[in-house]
This record gives C-alpha cells, structure tokens and sequence, in this order.
C-alpha cells in the first residue's frame, strides 16, 4: 500500500467502501487502492469490518473510516469540483443527487454519506471575479438563485 505524505480522512457511520467505489465511478483520476479489515472488535464493528478504505478522489489521496456515529459530516468540509460545461456539471451533480444524495444552493450538494459537495462551473468562478462590479454582481445574484449551476444563466447574467 502507498503511503501519501498528507491524506484526508472522512469519517463514516459505516459505507466507506460503498462511498470509495461511488467516487471512483463517478469522478475521473479516482480509485480504490485498499481496503483494511479490522483485525479485533470495536466500537463501530466486529472483527473483520471494513474499518478503513484508501482511495483516491479527483487525485486527492483519502482515506474512509468506518468510526461510527460518533462524528458527522456538515458544510464545513466540502469537495468543490471545478466543471467546464454544462454535461459534465449535470453528470456529477445528477450522480450525487441520484444515490441518495440532496440538493442545496448555490451549487451545493450533499451525498448519502453527507459529504458537501460544490459542483461549479469554471464559468461561475470567473463570472463572479469580473473586473466590472455590476457583471460580477449580476452573476452573484443569478447563483444565488440556484440550486445546480445553470451555465447560460449565469453566462446570461453576466452580460446584463
């Protein structure tokens, strides 16, 4: 097994092994590289549980912890998935939101396991650092207005 100098660990109410193989089949440069079995019982599981799952998601080393529910996720963590057109923002956004997940605003979503997610559009980013405040401005009231980020909307806005 690699070892990654810097790794996020997510803490799991139990599913990380489920979480890990959503993400590597939802999201490109993602895999499941381990999985290690709980060699005792603990206060999460039994002996031979999933206790852990190493995988990489969009490139970044994580690893899933089975700890129980201890601990659970909040928008204070999010994923934010930077997309470059519409298809590929709708194919994550409807992937999350089609396994369990829930929609939010502005481009926030959450999945089963409660892991945030903000799916946004490259266009979004650069429409609300406009140099011209009033087309920054309008895009930022147009995002607000939204759940999943709609490109031309926001392209629309911007131009005013």
């Amino acid at each position: 097994m690699e070892h990654p100098k810097n790794t996020i660990c997510l803490w799991f109410n139990g599913g990380a092994d489920e979480a890990a193989r959503f993400y590597a089949e939802t999201f490109p440069e993602s895999s499941v590289s381990g999985i290690l079995r709980a060699p005792g019982d603990f206060p999460a599981g039994k002996k031979g549980d999933v206790l852990t799952v190493q995988f990489t998601l969009l490139g970044i080393p994580c690893l899933g912890l089975n700890g129980g529910p201890a601990f659970t996720h909040n928008e204070a963590f999010s994923f934010q998935v930077a997309t470059h057109n519409q298809a590929e923002t709708d194919r994550y956004w409807n992937a999350i939101i089609g396994n369990g997940g829930q929609e939010s605003a502005c481009g926030w979503c959450r999945d089963k396991w409660g892991i945030s997610w903000q799916i946004t559009p490259v266009v979004l980013t650069e429409a609300i650092a406009d140099p011209d405040p009033a087309s920054a401005l309008r895009a930022f009231e147009a995002m607000m207005e939204m759940g999943k980020i709609d490109i031309a909307a926001i392209e629309a806005a911007r131009r005013g």
